[in-house]
């Protein structure tokens, strides 16, 4: 299970379910705590997909590896990706590269070739925008994901399994998402079930708990349902994990809790690492 080749005649889909209710304008947790959690989580994803661009382009341009769904849930729950893609549920990883709503400059620290670092001006590709407003109607969320996971299985029913990746900081104010979640991770395809995996973004300065096994240490009944719903880790992305020097095992969920700047990024490269590309 869950080794599926992934080749542009059978491709793979990512869904990134981006909480942007009020409460993540707040200052997140841990390392970086000065930035906002909605700013954190909008870099992390636009990053991640800048980095599946580089990943998929090949001479004659990106390859349909994978397919990508962005959607957002505050005020409203539909599409969050910015610019020529809005109001867009499915996207090809090419049409993605190729229509960033924008390009800001930033600062990249690089080596200087002798031990140092120095600052180098680079262009960043923006796709989506932090928001915050509204609640946090994570039912709904998880309802559209199911429906957007189902149309693609139909059509690509041998892929390797798709990824959903919801990304919040509160509880979920329509309603317990357990059903739909569960709902969501029973669809299959050929190769396996869809996995969902959640991360908690907070302004909480404790230490992140991270892909754990077991929900003895999350602190509240929030936390352990989160982790109750999360999927277990496949075997490949276990292994990745634990060249991460991330303590894991065969019951390890996708799951993070309290995470701070860097959690999110680890969240995101574990989360949609997959098998060999062709």
């Amino acid at each position: 299970m869950y080794s599926a080749e992934i080749s542009r005649a059978n491709p793979t889909c990512f869904v990134f379910l981006i909480d942007q209710s009020r409460s993540m304008e707040d200052r997140i947790g841990g390392e970086g705590g000065e930035q906002s959690k909605d700013d954190v989580v909008a870099d992390a994803i636009n990053r991640l997909l800048q980095e599946l661009s580089i990943k998929c382009a090949k001479e004659e341009g990106v390859r349909d590896y994978f397919y990508v769904s962005v959607i957002g849930y505050g005020k409203s729950v539909g599409p969050a990706l910015a610019g020529a893609l809005a109001e867009k549920q499915l996207v090809a990883l090419s049409e993605v590269a190729a229509n960033p709503a924008r390009l800001e400059d930033r600062v990249k620290k690089v080596s200087d070739g002798a031990g140092g670092l120095v600052d180098l001006a680079v262009k960043f590709p923006i796709w989506v925008d932090p928001i915050a407003n509204g609640g946090t109607p994570m039912s709904q969320a998880l309802a559209l994901a199911q429906s957007i996971v189902s149309s693609w299985l139909k059509e690509h029913p041998d892929s390797f399994p798709p990824v959903v990746l919801n990304l919040t900081d509160g509880e979920s104010t329509d309603g317990d998402p357990t059903g739909p979640a569960q709902a969501l991770r029973e669809l299959a395809s050929t190769d396996g079930n869809v996995l969902l995996f959640n991360l908690h973004v907070s302004s909480d300065t404790s230490p992140a708990i991270s892909f754990p096994d077991t929900d003895a240490l999350l602190p509240n009944r929030y936390a352990k349902m989160l982790f109750d719903i999360s999927s277990v880790l496949p075997n490949h992305m276990r292994t990745y994990a634990l060249q991460q020097s991330f303590s894991v095992s065969s019951d390890t969920r996708g799951f993070v809790f309290n995470a701070d700047v860097t959690s999110v990024v680890q969240f995101l490269d574990i989360g949609t690492r997959a098998s060999d590309l062709r």
